[in-house]
């Protein structure tokens, strides 16, 4: 039994591509999220990650923007948009690991003012609102 959490469980399967062309409603397509924590029912966390030099296409912005927008009315949510420069499709990217180029928070994209990985930040936000530091 597989026992790390979060590592690739099934290699194979996480190579198999999706094909949505099915799916076209007007110029719309479903768009993919690359990865989401729902933190012990007190705040969501979504994250997306892009190859260096690859900004959010328009649709795939707009709609974590609406996203994380909506579920802040429920409950606090960020989406946390990182980049990685690792090219090679056989070699894994440690999501934790890379650097934050902007992230949604409060119906507002906001650029850190200092280099703060993925895990930092996840980790700013737990605590916020987690009852340990709820006046940031």
């Amino acid at each position: 039994m597989h026992t790390d959490k979060g590592a690739i469980y099934n290699r194979a399967r996480a190579k198999q591509l999706r094909d949505f062309s099915g799916l076209l409603y007007g110029n719309i397509t479903p768009t993919d999220i690359d990865g989401l924590i729902e933190y012990q029912n007190k705040c969501y966390i979504f994250y997306e990650t892009k190859l260096k030099g690859n900004p959010l296409p328009f649709g795939q912005r707009l709609a974590l923007e609406r996203i994380t927008d909506d579920l802040a009315k429920i409950k606090p949510t960020i989406c946390i948009v990182s980049e990685h420069d690792i090219k090679d499709p056989n070699q894994d990217i440690y999501v934790s690991l890379t650097p934050v180029l902007e992230y949604r928070f409060r119906g507002a994209w906001h650029t850190p003012k200092d280099l703060i990985n993925a895990r930092q930040l996840s980790d700013w936000f737990i605590n916020t609102f987690n009852g340990r530091n709820n006046n940031k």
